[in-house]
């Protein structure tokens, strides 16, 4: 481990292997049959979450934090992060998420994330519709929350998240019109970017290219 501080850099996966179904805490995986559209019975092999509130249509949230930073040359940033992934083995480039509590709606659990992630206060401003994040392999679902965070206001300057004790995230920002290069940048350093993000900075490239 490199200094004081732990980096998500610093974590590697030691071995993988299967696993039962009675150590299961997070995921299932399950057997669907099925009737295709002439009539033939087929069979699809995919993953579940466990964890999704009983009453709640998503689990969990990604959030668009985006900070507005007062006479910046550069235009709003977007807040984003470096978190160790092991199923892959690379640290992934993110956007602040979580999983939401039961009776917790999108937009509460994009605020509260965010506050618990990486210390910054926002208001949630818009909520995009529920999104599959892989619908062939798994039900996994979520909502994208827009935040706005005002660096103006004082209790963005002296930042204290309140991360879990298996949680090292690293924070950092950068021009929302510059995120589509800077994704192109961190994956030629060995970074892995998360499907959100790079949707995110391809429809603003989209967008700019097509002069939409």
């Amino acid at each position: 481990m490199s200094g004081s501080d732990p980096k998500a850099s610093d974590a590697k996966v030691l071995s993988t292997g299967p696993l039962m179904i009675k150590d299961a805490r997070w995921t299932r995986l399950v057997k669907t049959t099925y009737q295709d559209p002439l009539g033939k019975e087929r069979t699809w092999e995919s993953a579940e979450r466990q964890t999704r509130p009983k009453h709640s249509p998503i689990d969990g949230v990604g959030i668009v934090a985006i900070l507005n930073v007062p006479h910046s040359n550069s235009g709003p940033e977007i807040l984003l992060q470096k978190q160790f992934r092991p199923p892959i083995n690379k640290v992934v480039i993110e956007v602040p998420a979580g999983l939401v509590d039961e009776g917790e709606s999108a937009e509460t659990c994009a605020v509260r994330e965010l506050k618990e992630e990486t210390g910054y206060v926002g208001v949630a401003s818009e909520r995009s519709p529920v999104m599959y994040n892989d619908p062939g392999f798994c039900n996994t679902n979520l909502n994208m929350v827009h935040v706005n965070v005002d660096m103006a206001d004082p209790r963005n300057q002296d930042l204290k998240p309140e991360l879990e004790e298996n949680e090292f995230i690293e924070t950092f920002k950068c021009p929302l019109k510059e995120l589509w290069d800077t994704c192109k940048n961190l994956e030629g350093e060995g970074y892995a970017i998360d499907a959100r993000v790079g949707t995110l900075a391809e429809g603003i490239e989209v967008a700019r290219r097509w002069k939409l």
